[in-house]
């Protein structure tokens, strides 16, 4: 009896991916000791509460990534739409009563807990995209009208929704998964290029009657930081600053200057790769760069090797989300994209965030471990 359990346990350990397990846990690590240096700034409260609670964190994230492996990725089919509802539901409920906090109403305060729907979404489109997508015929020149009304819906609704908290960054998020899953699955050139065009032609209308003020200000901020320094281009002036002066290597652990003064703000969440530059400079910058690609050569080596078309979609789907935050995320701080108010996955404090991407990581790897059972 001991020894058939010994053998059943070595055969799952057998089946995880083994590279996508290292370079999560590398991440993890690498955020652990920047948030550890960012939250020790001169007036920081807290600071043991903030790093003990990311620990936790990700002990509840890492629970909840080998629960996810272990059950057949298959039963997401069954929940995708339930999880879409739901989600739905937590948002409405958020545009009514939710919390509001830095100008916007996104949070449902549990007490120990401020519970975002607008990130658990992210996941939920995924899911329920991946088992519209993978019903959907590809042969030929790709998806029609008819082929794209469903998924497109199912895009659509959360992303007015979440536009009107109002978080135009996490709505941005969300176009870019579902386009780029659409993408992936392939669909007609002329109807690509009308929605292009479309955006386009959207982009003077949402200017004019969809952003709010201080959104504006993000990106005209962003066109020229220096036009207000003290006040809408302060985060990413002071972001730039930190990032530049870490030069090469850095100025090393818990000696950055516009970290441990604290000019530069939300350091321990949206600036955390700022904290990582000027400390490591680009050395650790570009490390952590060449993690996260390993983690997406990983990734598509999982989807390609998928045993179905929809566990092809739903890797390919956590892949985007994992991109699009991080080329987001490293482009505001450097200053080539606005500032919005999007984390770097597994790097960035939150839970909400934390739970959502080691979830999504929890499916790939659900992919990779049944790539035996054929």
């Amino acid at each position: 009896m001991f020894t058939s359990l010994h053998v059943e346990e070595r055969t799952l350990f057998k089946k995880l991916d083994i590279n996508l397990i290292i370079v999560i846990l590398a991440l993890n690590v690498i955020g652990l000791i920047n948030l550890w240096s960012a939250t020790h700034g001169p007036t920081t409260q807290d600071v043991a509460s903030l790093f003990i609670s990311q620990i936790m964190w990700l002990i509840v994230g890492w629970t909840v990534f080998l629960v996810v492996t272990i059950v057949d990725y298959s039963i997401v089919t069954r929940i995708a739409l339930i999880a879409y509802v739901l989600n739905l539901g937590a948002i409405l409920y958020v545009t009514f009563f939710g919390k509001v906090a830095l100008g916007a109403q996104r949070w449902i305060d549990l007490g120990f807990f401020r519970y975002q729907p607008s990130e658990t979404m992210k996941l939920a489109l995924i899911m329920l995209m991946a088992k519209i997508l993978s019903t959907r015929s590809t042969h030929g020149s790709g998806m029609g009208l008819k082929e794209l009304a469903l998924p497109l819906i199912a895009l659509l609704v959360p992303f007015g929704l979440v536009v009107e908290q109002p978080d135009l960054g996490t709505a941005m998020m969300l176009a870019a998964i579902g386009g780029s899953m659409l993408i992936f699955a392939k669909i007609r050139k002329t109807i690509l290029a009308t929605i292009i065009a479309l955006g386009i032609i959207a982009i003077p209308i949402a200017w004019k009657f969809v952003l709010h003020d201080y959104q504006k200000n993000r990106v005209l901020t962003f066109l020229s930081p220096t036009s207000d320094p003290r006040g809408t281009g302060y985060n990413s002036i002071q972001s730039k600053i930190a990032v530049g002066s870490g030069r090469f290597f850095g100025k090393g652990f818990m000696k950055g200057t516009q970290s441990q003064l604290e000019f530069l703000p939300e350091r321990h969440t949206d600036f955390i790769y700022s904290v990582l530059s000027e400390e490591h400079g680009f050395v650790g910058s570009i490390a952590v760069v060449g993690l996260f690609c390993f983690l997406f050569i990983t990734g598509i080596r999982i989807a390609s090797n998928a045993r179905d078309k929809f566990g092809a979609l739903l890797t390919v789907g956590v892949l985007c989300y994992i991109f699009w935050h991080m080329f987001v995320n490293i482009g505001m701080v450097i200053g080539l994209l606005p500032i919005v108010g999007v984390p770097l996955p597994l790097l960035s404090y939150g839970g909400s965030s934390m739970l959502t991407t080691m979830a999504g990581l929890g499916l790939v790897s659900s992919v990779a471990y049944r790539r035996y059972l054929f």
